[in-house]
């Protein structure tokens, strides 16, 4: 039902923090700092001329270069709307068709959340690999479909970014968009950020499944960084053209007078499995569970949460060793993965949550 106007006068941005803006000696010292390999030095003037380029779009602050009107379907059709944004919109729109097609095998999103990789400093795989392994070979023996999200690429593999959610949702719901319209930008070399091809692969999945370690208490920051960056899909705005971009003030003012908050995933079913070496895991289960409800994720029953600990407070040196000694973890990876499937048809073949038809009182 449409939402009556309110008579809360529009808030002004609170501004005052001190300005971040660089020189332009201290601009091109930094963009030089990724040609620090002798092998550029013949290159130099091609490098200087680069800078130059680079100096102009950051004082100009061309955040995206590339754009086109938004056209039909939007608040504003004439808005300059980004291409890259766009694609990502398109991509997420065309992977929720295919979820939506029935007669699909039941698709599983596995994210491995630890940041360790055989192929990157640590030197061997990570105990998470291994029960997204189990998990994985139980799911697909149940005759699910697995797309396997390795967050470890963040740390292997060149060119992968995500980047930190800039916390737009707390000067106004509708200045969160989705997909997230804050990255890339290019004036400020903010790009490669793999979350518009991340987007897409939440949205496809009819279930997801997160596998990480406790890192000191908390959820892995390669994990905390696509959690933050998720964000704009509980509540987020389909429509930046609505804002006029980034205008807070515009976004103030439509949040006050009435937003839905469209949980952009909800009826996904989840499981989480948290694995550490002494504390932790409970609290991070718990955590993770919440995020994952708090979106309208479904949750997969008893058997789909576990949080164990794999050589309690013995030597790192020997914890895959200890995992090897603990088969029953590895079957509570496969029994999370048998649930979750397990939920995702009762979903597909029209099982609602309890609760699911009543009203939330409070919104956020």
């Amino acid at each position: 039902m449409p939402h009556e106007p309110d008579a809360t006068p529009t808030p002004t941005p609170r501004t005052g923090q001190p300005d971040p803006k660089l020189t332009r000696g201290e601009f091109e010292r930094r963009y030089r700092v990724p040609f620090l390999d002798p092998a550029f030095d013949a290159h130099r003037d091609a490098i200087d001329r680069l800078a130059a380029v680079a100096w102009n779009a950051y004082d100009e602050g061309r955040k995206v270069p590339r754009t086109h009107p938004a056209g039909p379907g939007f608040h504003d059709p004439a808005h300059e709307l980004s291409d890259e944004w766009r694609a990502a919109r398109d991509a997420i729109q065309a992977a929720e068709a295919r979820r939506r097609q029935p007669g699909t095998p039941d698709r599983i999103l596995l994210v491995c959340a630890s940041p360790r990789s055989e192929h990157t400093c640590p030197g061997e795989m990570s105990k998470t690999w291994r029960l997204l392994e189990a998990a994985r070979d139980a799911a697909l023996a149940a005759g699910a479909d697995c797309d396997v999200l390795e967050l470890n690429r963040l740390t292997s593999e060149y060119g992968r970014t995500i980047h930190p959610c800039k916390a737009c949702v707390s000067t106004a719901m509708p200045l969160c968009h989705w997909p997230c319209s804050c990255y890339p930008n290019h004036g400020l070399g903010q790009h490669h950020d793999w979350m518009n091809a991340i987007y897409p692969r939440w949205a496809e999945a009819h279930g997801v499944m997160i596998v990480t370690p406790v890192h000191w208490n908390q959820a892995t920051s390669p994990l905390k960084l696509m959690m933050d960056r998720l964000v704009c899909a509980d509540g987020g705005n389909p429509d930046p053209t609505s804002t006029a971009g980034k205008d807070a003030t515009r976004a103030k003012r439509i949040e006050l007078d009435g937003w839905d908050y469209p949980q952009h995933l909800a009826g996904r079913a989840f499981a989480v499995v948290v694995h550490g070496d002494s504390e932790g895991t409970q609290m991070v289960r718990h955590a993770l569970a919440d995020w994952l409800r708090g979106m309208g994720l479904v949750d997969a029953g008893a058997q789909s949460q576990v949080d164990r600990c794999v050589g309690y407070y013995a030597p790192y040196a020997t914890s895959h060793d200890a995992l090897d000694d603990d088969p029953d973890l590895l079957e509570e990876s496969r029994n999370a993965a048998r649930a979750l499937v397990e939920r995702i048809r009762q979903l597909r073949t029209g099982q609602r949550e309890a609760g699911s038809d009543l009203r939330m009182p409070r919104r956020k």
